[in-house]
């Protein structure tokens, strides 16, 4: 079976969670040869558009307008979408207003279809991206309408949305576009991080309930929860972005990325691939030493990991009975099944806190999300263990000290509290 001209990356949703071999095969050539974050992003962009299943229309319409969009990106201009600017963007509006003739259909046909034979999703070789009319049975020239215009850019501004939230990105392209263009769109003026979402940081209260329920679940729990033990502790010490200790195609984490320097004896774990297709290395805590050292002697293995383990860091105890790890028992697991393991904790911790009588905080602790873990891990180094802003920035893998500094005093409530006693003369009785 052929493939068609545009390749398809998105099924239905009760299979995209699955996995699909021939797109995580197509995403991985992308990452190798294109754009070296292609599989980074686009395991981001599941993630948006799953928040979006419980809706069919908006679903389809939103992986339409993604699929085309990361083929024009990774495919056409060879750029990852973190790397868009206004200037980019006209292009791809040109684009989507002429698309080549052999990108036009005009029927509209499923993106993927079931190979009875091999029992197994495949790209619908017959699906093109732009639909075009008929009148009285004649093809008419390709016309985009301004009204999906407009809503390519909302469903490409709601998912840099996305990205600016989970930080891959700092900037909106879609929403910048439509601000200069002859829509007069008007600008969506972003809060400054934390000033008006205070709760995406996790209180010093919170955060120890958070991790009192982790390590009460592991004991009760090991089986299940001595994982979710470590992989929070790893999550908070090291700031990482869930993506970065999930599998994805083309990466699977392993305990060798924890690494020993020869020379100091110090300990760092490495992240070969983040945000914009960057890697770097964070410093370990001795606390996240030891917590290593108990996972690891939990899983049977030696305290602490040689420069060749390849074992997976977080791997699952059932083995899969559909998609690309099927019948594998210690694959290592993706975003989902992290964001899972990591939501029944902070949703635990909530009840722990709720049961001891702190309501306010148990009903902002049910609002936060798995990446105001890494926020947190942030903003109490820089406010409460008084690390230096440089050293929280390489650790971060911020691009500018800027970022990092809006982490300083981010809650209205200590602010307000150490402003309360200022003196206006200090000299005066």
């Amino acid at each position: 079976m052929d493939t068609p001209p545009v390749f398809p990356l998105f099924d239905a949703p009760r299979f995209l969670e699955e996995g699909n071999a021939e797109v995580n095969q197509h995403i991985a050539w992308l990452t190798l040869n294109r754009v070296p974050d292609a599989a980074f992003i686009y395991e981001h962009a599941m993630e948006w558009l799953l928040e979006s299943r419980h809706s069919e229309n908006n679903y389809k319409t939103y992986r339409s307008e993604l699929t085309t969009f990361l083929h024009w990106c990774l495919e056409v201009e060879q750029i990852s979408p973190t790397e868009v600017t206004r200037r980019t963007m006209n292009r791809y509006v040109d684009y989507c207003q002429s698309p080549p003739g052999h990108l036009i259909a005009y029927r509209n046909v499923a993106q993927f279809v079931t190979d009875k034979a091999l029992n197994e999703r495949r790209p619908n070789p017959l699906w093109r991206p732009f639909l075009g009319k008929k009148t009285d049975g004649a093809e008419q020239p390709y016309r985009l309408s301004d009204k999906a215009l407009k809503t390519k850019m909302a469903v490409l501004s709601s998912f840099y949305g996305y990205l600016i939230n989970e930080e891959i990105t700092e900037r909106n392209p879609a929403t910048i576009w439509m601000r200069h263009s002859r829509f007069g769109a008007p600008a969506a003026v972003p809060a400054a991080l934390f000033e008006e979402d205070e709760v995406r940081v996790f209180s010093d209260l919170q955060w120890s309930y958070v991790m009192n329920t982790a390590h009460t679940l592991a004991e009760s729990n090991p089986e299940r929860h001595e994982r979710t033990l470590f992989l929070v502790s790893l999550m908070y010490g090291c700031y990482l972005r869930i993506s970065e200790v999930a599998a994805r195609p083309g990466f699977s984490p392993v305990m060798s990325q924890f690494r020993r320097d020869s020379k100091t004896g110090i300990w760092s774990f490495y992240i070969p691939v983040s945000k914009g297709g960057k890697k770097r290395t964070v410093a370990v805590s001795r606390e996240l030493l030891d917590a290593l050292k108990r996972y690891r002697e939990y899983l049977g293995l030696p305290a602490l990991p040689a420069p060749n383990d390849t074992t997976p860091l977080f791997v699952r105890h059932r083995a899969a009975g559909r998609g690309r790890d099927q019948g594998l028992l210690n694959a290592n697991l993706g975003i989902r099944q992290l964001r899972e393991l990591l939501n029944e904790l902070l949703a635990a911790a909530a009840d722990a806190a709720m049961t001891d009588g702190f309501d306010q905080d148990a009903a902002e602790m049910r609002t936060l999300t798995v990446h105001g873990i890494r926020h947190t891990g942030i903003t109490h180094d820089i406010n409460y263990n008084g690390r230096p802003l440089s050293h929280v920035q390489a650790d971060a893998g911020h691009d500018s000290i800027d970022t990092t500094s809006q982490y300083l005093h981010t809650s209205k409530t200590e602010r307000h509290e150490s402003a309360a006693n200022k003196r206006l003369d200090r000299l005066r009785d």
